[in-house]
């Protein structure tokens, strides 16, 4: 008999310390990211697509409420990163912590699926998990930096909408991919689909970028791009396809190109968010939408075909048919 070889298992303490720790730093890492594409409005910062509340999201969706440490402290991290903190720290980290956790929280109440193959799913993510939960995010920011006077009070509503905007743009963008980079499996051997994929990716990448630093305002032309890429792909197509040409029009942005060469601060804000957000949600419905259909084909399909073995079966062994008991010709059987 073969040896059965035990492995004791880490302590519980070390397997949350270093889920803790992990958490933290893919969340400092996330929003280092998204600092390093922030824009000025009436000399307040703003990120217009924030990845650490996506990343937060998602890890709770896939990990539970053990993340929760490890956002809080990845929060602190990316506060301290920017200079000292003071006194309203706190409460931009309780605010960046309790916005994800409400948004798992509804999201759970709800039945949601991480596998978004429902259109509840998507709507879910939307409505629930980034416009209704990160007001509290937004609303805890900016009223804390209003307080400390860190924040001037000109266009404190823009200010405050650009960066509810950025934090749900986050969940809308971010979330579904890790989602759906967690159940990515090996692909199949290359066929039809793979050269299309990579036609598509290589189309993307050309066409994506001319229409952002094109003098024409042209950024509805990414549309067809994304229709095309959920309609094929679904969201392993849509949400790549919506993220790359939302990072696309924030670098455009921040440098001061393309159409939104000739606009303010305000402007461009506002342009950038408006954008995104359709592009984002977007993708997600219809791909979703596509995801859900195409699910219920399958199921339809793979109930038509127990159907048919069904019948096949009955009929095959039906006591009219040749070679089933009490039938002439069977053995045993008598003839009438």
């Amino acid at each position: 008999m073969a040896a059965v070889v035990g492995i004791r298992a880490w302590p519980r303490p070390v397997v949350l310390a270093s889920e803790t720790l992990l958490v933290a730093a893919c969340y400092y890492a996330a929003g280092r990211l998204g600092l390093s594409q922030r824009l000025t409005a009436d000399g307040a910062v703003v990120t217009p697509i924030w990845p650490p509340t996506g990343l937060a999201v998602a890890c709770l969706l896939l990990f539970g409420p053990s993340c929760v440490p490890g956002i809080a402290i990845g929060a602190l991290l990316v506060i301290v990163s920017l200079g000292t903190p003071g006194a309203e720290a706190v409460g931009i980290v309780a605010g960046n912590t309790a916005a994800p956790v409400c948004a798992w929280l509804m999201l759970r109440a709800v039945g949601f699926r991480p596998s978004l193959s429902r259109l509840r799913d998507g709507l879910a993510l939307v409505f629930l998990g980034a416009l209704a939960a990160m007001l509290i995010s937004s609303g805890a920011g900016v009223g804390m930096l209003v307080l400390s006077d860190k924040l001037p009070t000109h266009h404190l509503g823009l200010i405050w909408l650009a960066w509810w905007v950025g934090d749900a743009m986050g969940v809308v963008l971010v979330t579904p991919l890790l989602l759906l980079l967690y159940r990515a499996r090996l692909p199949p051997p290359p066929s039809v689909r793979w050269v299309e994929a990579v036609g598509l990716t290589v189309v993307v990448c050309v066409a994506v970028p001319l229409i952002m630093y094109s003098s024409v305002s042209v950024l509805f032309l990414c549309y067809p791009l994304l229709i095309w890429s959920a309609l094929r792909f679904q969201l392993a197509g849509g949400m790549p396809c919506a993220l790359f040409a939302s990072v696309m029009a924030t670098v455009v942005a921040r440098q001061e190109a393309g159409s939104f060469g000739k606009l303010t601060d305000i402007e461009t804000m506002m342009k950038l968010q408006a954008f995104n957000g359709t592009l984002g949600l977007t993708a997600l419905l219809l791909s979703a939408v596509i995801g859900e259909q195409l699910n219920t084909r399958r199921s339809v399909e793979a109930a038509c075909q127990e159907l048919v073995e069904a019948l096949q079966h009955l009929n095959a062994g039906g006591p009219g048919n040749p070679g089933s008991p009490g039938s002439p010709g069977a053995p045993g059987g008598q003839a009438r």
